[in-house]
């Protein structure tokens, strides 16, 4: 306890100090802030003595990622993996930080504000400009961290805007980043993360897409969370 203690400050000071430095790095190098977030995200993976075991295969030719989000891991880890240019849909009360919310300002993420009917329509203004960029979508469609144990019920924002564009969306299960970085109990070790990518959907209004794929994503999180990783 005491030693994952002392890890987890250490890597809240390192955070601290790459992210600031990344942050100055794309505002600088704009053309570049893809190539700058790749190799941040290499070194955070070898920092924190993360070891990944995959299943499944990423398909980079989806126009969207929905994923079950439990740590700020989630996101350094597709940052590392996918090979297109990840356009994050993110929370406001994150990109209103003082300074580190230009985390998301300077590579242009998608920033929405919860619950509200104008930030939707922003949202799905937002989600086209970045597709025509040829970027690829991620979201969590729980809304928010969970403890990693069981997935919460999906809001419908990834359903909206994955509809109105007729998107190809690829569902992703994580487990164990949590384990990993856990920033509520404040706690870090290294260890396993595994990834299982199931086939990408097509998103349809005429059928029952999201919800099929919010019971497939649970029934994989607890089938993983009952057996060795």
């Amino acid at each position: 306890m005491i030693l994952g203690r002392i890890r987890a400050i250490l890597t809240l000071l390192q955070l601290m100090i790459t992210v600031s430095i990344v942050i100055i790095l794309m505002y600088m190098f704009k053309k570049h802030n893809r190539k700058i977030r790749i190799f941040w995200a290499k070194l955070q993976m070898k920092l924190m003595g993360i070891t990944l075991k995959i299943e499944g295969k990423l398909d980079d030719s989806a126009d969207i990622m929905i994923i079950n989000h439990q740590s700020v891991l989630d996101i350094i880890l597709f940052e590392y993996l996918h090979p297109r240019d990840v356009a994050w849909v993110a929370k406001k009360e994150i990109a209103n930080i003082p300074w580190f919310g230009h985390i998301l300002k300077a590579p242009d993420m998608i920033i929405v504000e919860r619950e509200s009917k104008s930030s939707l329509v922003k949202l799905i203004k937002d989600v086209k400009s970045k597709l025509n960029n040829k970027r690829v979508i991620s979201i969590f469609p729980e809304g928010t961290r969970t403890d990693g144990k069981k997935l919460r019920k999906f809001k419908a924002g990834a359903k909206i805007i994955s509809e109105k564009y007729n998107l190809k969306v690829q569902p992703i299960v994580l487990v164990g980043t949590k384990d990993i970085f856990d920033s509520q109990k404040f706690l870090q070790k290294g260890g396993i993360i595994k990834v299982v990518y199931l086939p990408t959907v097509q998103a349809d209004k005429s059928t029952q897409w999201y919800t099929q794929t919010q019971n497939d994503m649970s029934n994989i999180l607890q089938k993983e969370l009952n057996s060795d990783i």
